[in-house]
């Protein structure tokens, strides 16, 4: 048995709130690479794009530092994590404010190289 090898990639302080970017990410988790990033390239969500740019990064660095090729990746693992809010104000009536927050997450994604079929 040939121990796995994690290639890992993190993007952090995203402007997109981590509940939007957990609907795109619930898309790719357990698929293949190749297959994941034709998804997320057709994808219209906005959080789309920074979950491709990860994923495009993590495979360029498995192809560059651990010579894996990408036919055989799959996301092992992918999530979002909460990152800082910043606390707007929206002045409202009767000389109140209504709070705004602007939420953010931090991605991390990690692939691994698929174990060959034992026939």
């Amino acid at each position: 048995m040939i121990d796995p090898v994690d290639v890992r990639a993190k993007v952090r302080y995203v402007s997109i709130s981590p509940q939007k970017v957990r609907l795109v990410i619930d898309l790719v988790r357990g698929m293949n690479v190749v297959e994941a990033m034709s998804a997320l390239r057709f994808e219209q969500k906005a959080a789309a794009k920074p979950v491709y740019k990860l994923l495009r990064s993590a495979v360029a660095n498995a192809e560059e530092n651990m010579g894996l090729s990408r036919d055989d990746l799959f996301v092992h693992t992918i999530y979002a994590d909460v990152g800082p809010t910043r606390r707007w104000r929206r002045f409202g009536a009767r000389g109140r404010f209504k709070p705004l927050l602007r939420r953010s997450s931090h991605i991390c994604v990690i692939l691994r190289e698929r174990e060959p079929e034992a026939v």
